[in-house]
Order: structure tokens, then sequence, then C-alpha cells
């Protein structure tokens, strides 16, 4: 296999293609901190573009309830099983990849989830790790957590579906990255659905091909940030377009957040996918947890981000989550405001780093009344 560089690994990797990156990356941020698994993400997913026969289970996005939610079924407990555990050199990761411990004559590590795998979208919702004995009460600090993980396609830089499809059906764009299934070309072997770790190419038995998140490139094409990502009321999500490492641009909010105060981490990079969807850990999640989840990173990750409100440039580029339709290519804060420009650089808006507050009178001299009820 072609050698190829993986910046989140920090090393070289076997990939069966030689590595190319697109002339700019779209990449999302997700605050796992501020979910509320409301779905509203997943509805517009769905209403937009899987409500048609044999998409039925098809869920581009989704919100699974972590430790014990998945979609499908057991997804990524049962491909971390299969990888087993792994060794860390450092900051660099000296274990195998899915490509590297793929068995003899296959491409990647993986696995076909079975019909039942898909048949419960709800899973483990809600349940917490750990139980409260009967008469037992709640004391600090306790061992009871869950948290919200969403999820849509990762959008690789390396991706395992397309590396495993023998039809090449499976494409990269070269101007903006978005993963695409050719569906005239595809024949249905579900090798994609077998070898992409995170299961988000899903099988249509109706149309008999494969079919997968879109990364709603029609709106990305437009300058506008995605479906999920607009229509999220908590404001956790962030779409824009991401740089390598060498050349991370501080004015550009998606790279100040993952790059320089690295305070977003990818999902399994483990797998050596280099995936493009990066996540604010949870605080209040035990770390070996989520430094198998999201690597060793991550105890550093959360202490930036309790101490985020110190640091301007970045309190900044967390403010512009939700505040804006247009993808933002670059970003300044000034006068106590942070202030976004799309990639015309036409400004698209402005923020206040503080929210401010106008307290009224309880007395209304104009009209001679109360604001308040009085007894």
């Amino acid at each position: 296999m072609p050698k190829v560089y993986n910046w989140q690994l920090g090393r070289e990797m076997d990939y069966p293609y030689n590595g190319i990156r697109p002339k700019r990356q779209v990449a999302l941020i997700m605050d796992t901190n501020k979910c509320i698994a409301c779905q509203t993400c997943t509805v517009i997913c769905k209403t937009t573009w899987t409500p048609g026969r044999g998409q039925e289970h098809m869920l581009w996005n989704n919100v699974e309830s972590k430790p014990y939610g998945f979609y499908p079924l057991g997804w990524d407990v049962k491909i971390l099983e299969q990888h087993g555990v792994q060794p860390l050199d450092g900051d660099t990761y000296a274990g195998k990849t899915i490509f590297e411990s793929a068995p003899a004559n296959e491409i990647a590590l993986g696995y076909i989830p079975g019909d039942q795998d898909y048949a419960h979208p709800n899973v483990g919702e809600d349940d917490s790790f750990g139980n409260m004995t009967r008469g037992a009460h709640l004391s600090m600090q306790h061992n009871q957590w869950m948290f919200y993980l969403p999820r849509i396609c990762n959008h690789c830089t390396y991706p395992s579906c397309l590396a495993s499809c023998s039809r090449q059906s499976i494409y990269k764009r070269p101007e903006d990255g978005v993963v695409l299934i050719d569906q005239e070309r595809c024949r249905g072997y579900r090798e994609c659905v077998k070898n992409c770790p995170y299961k988000k190419s899903f099988f249509n038995p109706v149309t008999r091909a494969s079919e997968k998140c879109i990364g709603c490139y029609p709106k990305i094409e437009k300058g506008h940030q995605t479906q999920c990502t607009t229509s999220c009321i908590g404001k956790i999500r962030m779409t824009g377009f991401i740089s390598t490492p060498d050349k991370a641009r501080e004015d550009n909010p998606m790279d100040y957040i993952v790059h320089h105060a690295k305070l977003a981490l990818p999902l399994y990079p483990q797998f050596g996918l280099e995936p493009n969807v990066y996540y604010i850990p949870p605080i209040h999640v035990p770390p070996p947890f989520l430094h198998q989840m999201f690597g060793r990173k991550t105890a550093a990750a959360i202490a930036t981000y309790r101490k985020a409100a110190q640091d301007e440039k970045l309190l900044g580029a967390l403010l512009l989550f939700g505040a804006t339709e247009r993808i933002i290519h670059r970003y300044k804060v000034e006068g106590g405001q942070t202030i976004g420009y799309d990639e015309t650089d036409t400004e698209v808006v402005r923020v206040p780093l503080v929210e401010p507050v106008k307290i009224r009178p309880v007395w209304d001299e104009a009209h001679g009344a109360y604001r308040t009820n009085v007894t």
C-alpha cells in the first residue's frame, strides 16, 4: 500500500491510494457540553434527505446517549473489540489503523451490521453509567454520568468507504472534500457499509445501492452551513473549512479551535481515517472513557474549555456557533465583539462577548404602572 501522512496520528500510515488532499476541506465542530439531544438535527436531516422508500433506517445524522447508546447497535464497541488494544508513543499513535490491521485479502477491518442493528435508533437513550440503589441519594462526587454524542459522516481525509469500493463509485470532491457515492456506478456490494468504522454508509434495499450523508453540498456551494448546523437550537455546531496544522490560520475560527486552542478533537482517530468532524469533549466524563474516544489530549482540551472566558480569541470563536447561516472564513475580536466574515470578506455577523443586560425599574414613570406583580 502507498504511505500517506495522517496528522491526527502524527505519522505515516498505509492507505490504498496516494494521499491527495482537496483544495479545501469542509469540517464540523460540535460542542458536546451544549447538546441536549432534542434531535432537531436528526429530524431536519431526515426530512430533507432521507424521507423516501428504502431510507426508513437511514439516519445520516443521529444523536446517541453515551456510554450505552449506539446506531447501529454497538457500532463502536464491535469495531473496538476487533481492533484490540493499541500502543501509544507519546503524541504519536504507534498502533495499527484499521487499514493496517485488516485481515488477508481485505482493505480494512470491518463488519456488516445485521438488520436488527438498525431497529433501535434510541437504544440507551438517557441511560446513565452506574446504578443508584434503592434508598441511595445523590452526593458529589458521584460516579453517574452520560452525555450526548451527535454524529454524521466524517467526510474523512482517508475514507475507508472509498478505499474499499471495488467499483470506485465513491469519491472525494476536490473542491470541498465532501465524500459522495455515485449511485449509477454502485452495485450494492456493501463493502462501504462493512468497512466504515463509523457505520455512516447505508444500503438501500429498494434501489440496491448505498447512500450516505452528502455534507449538504448544495448549501456549501452557496456559502451556507449544513442543515444540521443551522437548525440546532442549542447552537452546538459550526460548519467551515479546516486546514492542516502547518497551514492553520488564527483568523479562521475552525483552525483556531482545532489547531491553535486544541479544544476540539476527532472521534476515534486511532482508526486512521483522519475524520473531519471534531468534538469539544464533555467536561464531566471520566478521562479513560474520553481518552479511548477522542485521544489522549482530552484532559488538556477540557482544561482549555473551562478557561475559555479568559481567552477572548477563543471565546469569540465559540460565540460564532449558531450565530449565522453563512460559512465564516475569517473572524476577529474587536471592541468587545466577535465579527465574522464570509468568503468575499463581507461582514455577516457580530456577536457581543458579554451579553448586554438592561434592568428596567419596577415602577414605569411614563405609563404610571408597575412592571411586576405586586401584592
